[in-house]
């Protein structure tokens, strides 16, 4: 009896410690989506915001030099996200406005809900997100970068995106189909570049600017994904009612927006 009653009180402390735990770890992701978000607001700095996010990674350095860039290149997908919500409401300006309280909402959610996601989809998700924020990020800071700067960033953004996505599947050409991702993504930056086209709204007096690009490169990301997924699971066999229709999906609203929706904000050149 002595040791089923020792058993119970170990078992009845890992579950307080897990729940206390799991207490401690919401706690600290709400102060930092929302802290990170009003500091940075209050300061009119993005460089306390960016101090924030790299504290919160402290396990990503706190290893021997030599597995550094590897938790580096693990990482990007959530250091995309933190970097990009930081710049984005840098760019907001110092009065709060609906942009500010969105991106404080979309950042806790990141942090407590998305960002541990482990399946396919869940992976898939957070590689979208940052490619989507990424690049409005990215666009911003087109007006006032150099091209190279850009094309660099967006190499990044891609590169860890495939990374994130392939990892989870088990690619064996893991460094060279992330490598080849964010050369498609420089790429096709370096092409967007001179020619900005953005979608602005205006909500509850906030403006919202949505790039053309942070679209396109989303769609491309996710047809290209679906059809590696097909063919992966088919020993490299091309199913045409698997990938059909994603391509279809992709080409239809990529035409509509060049065709329909393609006026330029502003021409860098």
């Amino acid at each position: 009896m002595l040791q089923y009653k020792y058993m119970a009180d170990y078992i009845f402390f890992r579950k307080s410690r897990n729940a206390l735990s799991s207490f401690l770890h919401i706690l600290l992701n709400l102060l930092l989506g929302i802290g990170s978000i009003i500091l940075t607001t209050v300061t009119g700095s993005w460089i306390v915001g960016f101090v924030l996010v790299i504290i919160s990674k402290w396990r990503t350095f706190a290893v021997r030099p030599r597995y550094l860039f590897l938790n580096l290149k693990s990482n990007l997908v959530d250091f995309i996200i933190g970097f990009s919500c930081i710049l984005l409401t840098f760019y907001a300006g110092v009065n709060f406005t609906l942009v500010h309280w969105a991106l404080a909402a979309f950042y806790t959610i990141w942090l407590i809900f998305i960002k541990p996601l482990s399946s396919t989809n869940g992976t898939l998700v957070q590689a979208l997100l940052a490619i989507f924020l990424g690049t409005v990020a990215t666009t911003i800071l087109s007006s006032s970068l150099n091209s190279i700067f850009i094309v660099l960033i967006e190499f990044i953004i891609g590169y860890g995106a495939s990374r994130h996505v392939l990892a989870q599947n088990g690619e064996q050409s893991l460094a060279l189909m992330s490598l080849v991702g964010g050369l498609v993504f420089a790429e096709i930056s370096w092409l967007c570049h001179s020619w900005i086209i953005t979608y602005n709204f205006t909500i509850l007096n906030s403006s919202i600017v949505i790039p053309q690009l942070a679209i396109f490169l989303p769609i491309i990301f996710f047809v290209i994904s679906q059809v590696l997924d097909s063919v992966q699971k088919h020993d490299n066999k091309f199913i045409a009612k698997e990938i059909m229709p994603p391509i279809v999906f992709g080409v239809l609203v990529i035409a509509i927006l060049l065709i329909g929706f393609s006026s330029p904000a502003f021409n860098l050149y």
